[in-house]
């Protein structure tokens, strides 16, 4: 528990005015033993103290709840029949099934995870109990084109977890950009195999974050996503709970890397 005992003190630490809140998915890179953190949940039930949500709804679109705050990812505008605002959206454009360009005004925080062409953006979000910020990486464009800083991986600093989507992601992170990153304690990759890495890119990707819990998405077929999966067996333990969601804390991390096959759902209003 080294690693929780050092989240709290960096989160019980004063913030002057005016600063950025230091990030503990950066600055701490232990392991922590854990026990089993697998639930099965309905995205409306109260959580318990310390713990995040992540529900998997479409394609790359996960609704991710902790600390009070609801944030979804890769927003494209639709995510179920239910009325259902949440805080934050961050989006990716390298294709129309990561945006939208019409947000719902209702949504405090709409986080577009590309600037002006070459730029990028930066977002540093900082709620209190919730802090979402990006690293840029590029994006191709056509078959020989491409588009610096045109994505986004969104990292969500909450509950003293740190939560990595990758998005649209196009090419193996620099050194750069995996210190930026920081720890992983649960990440969201893409699996297609095509339209953002080939399997065994992305494969080696997830060898060198060793992230405690992996939930693929952007898989189009049960092929694809078996194709990463035996990739990874052996080096990582394969959970199918045959569930859309699970709750994850610190003290329950896996001391092993697991990989949790969620199924996507989209948001009803009987749940």
């Amino acid at each position: 528990m080294i690693r929780l005992a050092l989240a709290l003190i960096l989160l019980a630490a004063p913030v002057p005015a005016q600063e950025r809140r230091p990030s503990h998915c950066i600055a701490v890179a232990e392991n922590t033993p854990g026990v089993e953190y697998l639930h099965k949940a309905g995205f409306r039930d109260p959580l318990p103290d310390f713990t995040a949500r992540m529900r998997y709804i479409s394609h790359s679109s996960f609704l991710i709840q902790a600390g009070g705050y609801s944030a979804i990812t890769d927003y494209a505008g639709f995510i179920g029949t239910v009325d259902f605002v949440p805080d934050i959206v961050t989006m990716n454009h390298a294709h129309s099934t990561h945006f939208t360009p019409n947000p719902d005004p209702a949504i405090p925080h709409v986080l577009r995870g590309w600037g002006r062409f070459g730029e990028g953006v930066e977002h540093h979000l900082d709620l209190g109990a919730m802090l979402v910020r990006n690293v840029p990486t590029d994006i191709r464009l056509g078959e020989t084109g491409r588009e610096p800083n045109g994505n986004s991986i969104f990292v969500f600093e909450t509950e003293g977890l740190c939560i990595a989507h990758l998005g649209h992601l196009h090419h193996e992170p620099t050194d750069e950009q995996y210190a930026a990153i920081g720890r992983m304690d649960v990440v969201m990759v893409p699996v297609d195999g095509g339209f953002t890495m080939a399997v065994d890119s992305m494969i080696d990707v997830m060898r060198r974050v060793k992230a405690s819990v992996i939930l693929p998405m952007h898989w189009f077929s049960d092929a694809t996503l078996e194709r990463f999966l035996r990739g990874m067996e052996g080096e990582f333990a394969i959970l199918r709970p045959g569930v859309s969601e699970i709750e994850v804390s610190l003290r329950t991390l896996p001391e092993r890397p697991t990989i949790v096959v969620l199924r996507p759902a989209w948001l009803r209003d009987n749940e």
